[in-house]
């Protein structure tokens, strides 16, 4: 085992730098700022959406701007199948041994992809009860690390890792826009729009590398994690959803396409959902309506989607990028007399994106004025995206 946690750590043996990572600046702050925080830190996202990355850019940062001990430091991913027959205590007990460290020594452990070690909760809450750690771990799947026992109940914090924004495609393709040449910030938008924010396919374009990530979700984190046995009916399930994107989900309507049951379907589209594939959306409104109305669907990222259903059209395609834009704000549509809003975001503005010049209906502009004592604004680019954002974030600072 020796070698191989030598090789998952180099910063043991050699200087340590990630100059061939390109950094994303906002997860860096908000890892850093839950970083001293005694809760372990779960980063949780799409497969190869930079979990990993942002680790080892983080370890830099402790070694390099911290000044934290390397060998303080340990890295490892618990998939690897050379470690499955070792428990996570196990683990770290070689690697203190290796690096002479009591257990009253503080140690910063990065566990990639966790989830898969069994029990791992409990594993988890005896290296805190028990040794000088701070955990940091990352998992694929949401489902994973839901909580099935309460050991780790009020001691962990979740961040979760989205696609690239615009600016951070932009800086992934080593593009930079003058204010002379804002003309061409349009184009560079419908490429992204197309491209999505995967940032392995970003950099390389190559898009087989983007249909062994949908096969890997598919299959490993799917079909062989739930023990399911019909793999061309979960692949069926996949392109309904990638084509409904950005429309209200009928699990009836689903179920009768795939002449299976409604329970079924409803099952199907939460493990997706956990698995960050697709995000769900609910309706405004009572908690009954809420509960009985169907969600709408957003795909996790724009290329996975185009890959599968075409470059058919981009106000979907704005609108579901938006979507991503303002998860975090718990953003649910309004739906009223047939009559449908994009979002409402944080309880308070509401949001219709129209993708630059097309025109809003009288229908929709006067259910958007129906809302008196709610703000809302049409967004039809990037600039408005932001602009929204900063709104919130105004009401929220006057709020306290």
């Amino acid at each position: 085992m020796e070698q191989i946690l030598y090789r998952y750590n180099p910063w043991w043996e050699e200087d340590f730098n990630t100059d061939e990572l390109i950094e994303r600046e906002h997860l860096l702050q908000k890892l850093e700022k839950r970083f001293h925080s005694k809760h372990i830190l779960f980063v949780t996202g799409l497969r190869r959406i930079g979990k990993t990355s942002l680790l080892k850019l983080f370890i830099n940062k402790l070694i390099h701007e911290k000044n934290i001990n390397p060998e303080h430091i340990f890295f490892v991913s618990l998939d690897d199948y050379l470690l499955q027959k070792y428990a996570i205590p196990e683990i770290i007990d070689r690697y203190r041994g290796i690096q002479k460290l009591k257990y009253s020594e503080k140690i910063y452990l990065f566990l990639d992809e966790v989830t898969y070690k069994d029990d791992f909760e409990i594993q988890l809450k005896n290296l805190m009860d028990n040794q000088n750690v701070k955990i940091v771990a990352t998992s694929s799947s949401a489902s994973h690390i839901r909580v099935k026992k309460p050991y780790l109940t009020g001691r962990q914090y979740t961040l979760e890792l989205l696609p690239l924004t615009f600016d951070e495609y932009l800086k992934f393709k080593n593009i930079t826009i003058q204010k002379k040449d804002k003309h061409l910030e349009d184009k560079y938008f419908n490429d992204f729009l197309k491209t999505g924010g995967v940032p392995e396919y970003v950099l390389t374009g190559e898009m087989e590398y983007l249909k062994e990530l949908v096969d890997d979700i598919l299959y490993k984190d799917i079909i062989a994690y739930y023990h399911l046995k019909d793999e061309q009916l979960i692949k069926d399930f996949f392109l309904l959803l990638m084509e409904r994107a950005g429309k209200q989900i009928s699990i009836n309507k689903i179920a009768s396409i795939l002449s299976i049951s409604p329970d079924t379907a409803r099952r199907y589209l939460n493990i997706f959902s956990n698995c960050y594939i697709v995000h769900l959306m609910d309706r405004y409104g009572k908690t009954n309506e809420r509960i009985l109305s169907p969600k709408k669907i957003y795909a996790a990222d724009l290329g996975i989607r185009n890959i599968f259903t075409g470059y058919r059209d981009f106000g979907s395609l704005f609108e579901n990028y938006a979507f991503l834009r303002f998860k975090h704000l718990h953003p649910k549509y309004i739906y009223q007399e047939k009559t449908e809003i994009d979002f409402i975001l944080d309880e308070n503005l509401l949001i219709e994106t129209k993708y630059h010049d097309e025109e809003i209906p009288k229908n929709q502009k006067n259910l958007l004025e129906s809302f008196k004592n709610k703000p809302f604004m049409i967004a039809r680019n990037e600039k408005d995206i932001k602009l929204a954002l900063s709104k919130v974030r105004k009401v929220k600072s006057e709020g306290s």
